[in-house]
């Protein structure tokens, strides 16, 4: 037996902590042993119904997770090994990490890059992996720190987190945009050299505003990342990975034809291993002990799902990390 968040919507869609015995698992070549996961928005949306994550029920929620492999049919894995995995799919159409248990396919799996363990893993989960590749877009269209300053939305959220504190300890400039004034503090412990209000890019604006910013990071789409792109330098990149305050763009032409600007899309959940294994080399190279500690709250899985409410209220600074046996 062993217990997992799970969200049925018979006869009402609710997600509840329960005792499940291991052969309601899914059929996959690897069982792990669960031993933290994380709480991320698309979880959160997961647990409240507040959007269609869920497509399949019952499901155990959890985007990421990180533990032991306990039994495997696949050479690439044994017994004992120490594995992570983000995304693919998992606690949207396969069940997830939220539970003491899971069983998935081995070609989602990766190892634990060393020195990182299980529960520092975790704590970067897919937030600060996702992070991690908006940042690797950026390097990878020469941006440099001499280019100028470097934006980051959504700063107090998971992927700003990271992305604020990557960034900085790359050299480069970083101006955090937050709508919590409270947080000035602990962004500028990040790395931030300057902090603006989310304000300033919420709302609409113009085609083509003053040039500001060499780079930015954006986690939260809708006018914000339209501003970011209005006010990109000349040759500026913009790295786009999420939609807290929206999925639409309205935006204009006008800073990609008169400015040059790129916008890469950023998708963590289906990308190809190879990537991956560099984001986290990458991850596991940069990170130090202190951040870890700097960014992250632990909760127990009960806990994750009054958790989610305030996830999506905005209340949540940095990452919730889900000690799943606790």
């Amino acid at each position: 037996m062993f217990n997992a968040l799970v969200i049925d919507k018979t006869p009402d869609y609710r997600a509840s902590l329960q005792q499940l015995d291991s052969s309601r698992l899914p059929a996959a070549e690897v069982v792990v042993d669960v031993a933290y996961s994380t709480l991320n928005y698309k979880d959160a949306l997961a647990i409240t119904g507040k959007a269609p994550v869920v497509r399949d029920f019952p499901m155990v929620p959890g985007i990421d997770l990180a533990g032991t492999v306990v039994s495997s049919q696949n050479p690439a894995f044994k017994t004992g090994d120490q594995v992570l995995l983000n995304g693919w799919g998992v606690g949207e159409k396969h069940w997830g990490g939220l539970a003491q248990r899971a069983a998935v396919p081995a070609a989602w799996l990766q190892p634990i890059p060393a020195p990182l363990t299980a529960r520092q893993a975790m704590i970067i989960g897919t937030a600060g992996y996702t992070a991690m590749l908006c940042v690797q877009a950026l390097l990878k269209h020469q941006l440099t720190p001499s280019a100028g300053p470097v934006l980051v939305t959504g700063a107090t959220g998971g992927v700003g987190s990271f992305a604020v504190l990557l960034l900085a300890r790359l050299g480069f400039q970083v101006t955090a945009a937050t709508g919590k004034a409270s947080a000035a503090d602990y962004l500028r412990q990040l790395g931030a050299a300057e902090i603006i209000s989310r304000d300033s890019l919420s709302a609409p604006g113009k085609p083509l505003a003053k040039e500001q910013w060499a780079g930015v990071v954006d986690s939260v789409g809708s006018h914000t990342l339209a501003n970011a792109c209005a006010q990109s330098r000349y040759g500026g990149v913009v790295a786009a990975c999420g939609l807290a305050q929206g999925m639409d763009f309205p935006a204009s032409v006008a800073p990609f034809i008169l400015r040059g600007i790129t916008l890469c899309g950023i998708d963590s959940v289906m990308q190809p291993m190879a990537p991956r294994l560099a984001a986290w080399a990458q991850l596991a190279e940069l990170l130090t002990t202190d951040d870890f500690t700097l960014l992250s709250q632990e909760i127990s899985l009960a806990d994750a799902i009054p958790q989610a409410q305030a996830l999506l209220a905005g209340d949540i600074q940095g990452r919730l990390l889900v000690n799943v046996n606790s």
